[in-house]
């Protein structure tokens, strides 16, 4: 019984996570300017390109603190759960940390050329769209929401 406790102590709800179940949103719906309060921006472009400003790494890769910006490619995508926006950045520009990590650790990792990302797709209580991804601990269930772009 030991065991089974321990095992379970370490399935966060992220682990469990199905998706959010929307299954309505259109890629012209997604398409635009999305930002969160950490000063990140993503474009999505409607033709499918995208371009990312500081945008921090997703699940344990949050914790290295880097963020990247440059151009790559999105597409909304829809299972069981729910739908996902699946952003890869493709050509890296540029690489800024964020200011509450020190990167002064030698063991921490270099940051990333290219990266793919998984936004799950969710809707407000005003059924604005909004997207977000896990970050850090599992355990903890830190979420990194990102909504439209003031203006957009």
């Amino acid at each position: 019984m030991v065991v089974l406790t321990v095992l379970t102590a370490c399935a966060g709800p992220y682990q469990y996570y199905g998706g959010t179940g929307l299954h309505d949103a259109t890629t012209a719906e997604v398409a635009g300017g999305w930002e969160n309060v950490e000063g990140t921006r993503v474009v999505l472009r409607e033709d499918g390109t995208a371009l990312l400003e500081k945008l921090d790494g997703q699940d344990f890769d949050f914790e290295d603190g880097w963020r990247l910006s440059g151009t790559g490619t999105w597409q909304l995508t829809d299972d069981d759960g729910g739908q996902v926006v699946r952003l890869a950045l493709t050509a890296r520009t540029r690489v800024d940390g964020r200011s509450s990590v020190t990167a002064t650790d030698a063991s921490t990792p270099e940051p990333p050329s290219t990266y793919v990302w998984s936004f799950y797709v969710d809707r407000d209580q005003h059924d604005k769209l909004k997207l977000f991804f896990f970050y850090g601990d599992p355990d903890i269930g830190n979420t990194y929401m990102m909504a439209r772009e003031t203006g957009s």
